[in-house]
């Protein structure tokens, strides 16, 4: 076996000293096989989000959430990890995925967090965010596409909103699923050349990967600014896309066992039940 373990995922927590420049996309540390350890996770994260699922559908609003965010460059992995982690091991009754692309007018006339507050997972909820708010601080910084002023006061801001959704039981992963320019280059030749990729593909892609050393810069003022206790960043080698998915999914169990939750209780007698059917 090579089972990574929670602890090797959490090597790529992203802390003050963090520099983006230092991660090998190509990386796999503290595991041998990566097919073997691909799986090693899945019974845990299907019994642990049922049980969470199972204490929401009961009722029980201590029973806490998760908010998975997924935010990379293009051709990352972010709608495979949703596909092939969170639709592959766990019941989709309990989970929101949500992508978010360009502000609608309406959502551009709000403060920038406010089209993510309706999308955010109740008690016993897994959301996932395929791109977030921190779009926000990224694109809109490379691009230019708001002041210097406004970027610097949104760090702050997703931090006192991830502190408050903290506080008020969410369980937060932030994962960068970071792969080289060279790797990038072959997805998207892949996408172009493919029939079944070209609705993946967006010419505005090869804009994106022109300013790929200000994305590299802003990703790393993003993270180093607003990766704490609670709300925690990942920078995770994607070159190999089995590799991150294998570390979120440690990072997920880990999240779900902290909870620490049981099974909900029977609000009827087993007993008496179990007469009645047979009676039946």
């Amino acid at each position: 076996m090579s089972k990574l373990t929670v602890e090797e995922a959490k090597q790529f927590f992203v802390g003050p000293d963090f520099q983006l420049a230092d991660v090998d996309p190509a990386a796999t540390p503290g595991v041998s096989d990566v097919d073997d350890a691909f799986n090693e996770y899945d019974d845990d994260l299907d019994e642990l989000q049922e049980m969470l699922f199972a204490n929401g559908r009961a009722g029980n609003d201590n029973a806490g959430s998760i908010l998975l965010v997924l935010q990379g460059m293009d051709t990352a992995g972010k709608g495979g990890i949703v596909r092939h982690v969170i639709g592959a091991t766990m019941d989709l009754q309990g989970v929101h995925v949500q992508g978010f692309g360009r502000p609608t007018e309406e959502e551009a006339a709000h403060d920038f967090l406010w089209r993510f507050t309706s999308h955010l997972p109740k008690p016993g909820q897994i959301a996932v965010f395929d791109r977030s708010h921190y779009e926000d601080v990224l694109v809109q910084r490379v691009k230019q596409m708001a002041p210097p002023e406004e970027i610097e006061r949104r760090y702050g801001a997703i931090v006192e909103f991830e502190n408050e959704l903290a506080a008020n039981g969410t369980k937060i992963i932030k994962v960068m699923p970071h792969i080289s320019r060279e790797f990038q280059a072959e997805n998207l030749k892949e996408r172009i050349e493919r029939a079944d990729k070209h609705w993946k593909y967006n010419p505005s892609d090869i804009e994106d990967r022109k300013l790929w050393s200000q994305f590299m810069a802003a990703y790393q003022i993003a993270m180093t600014r607003t990766s704490t206790e609670v709300a925690p960043w990942y920078c995770i080698p994607s070159d190999n896309k089995k590799y991150c998915r294998t570390v979120v999914k440690a990072l997920l169990f880990d999240a779900l066992k902290s909870l620490n939750l049981e099974w909900p209780a029977a609000d009827f007698d087993p007993e008496v039940e179990l007469e009645r059917l047979e009676n039946s």
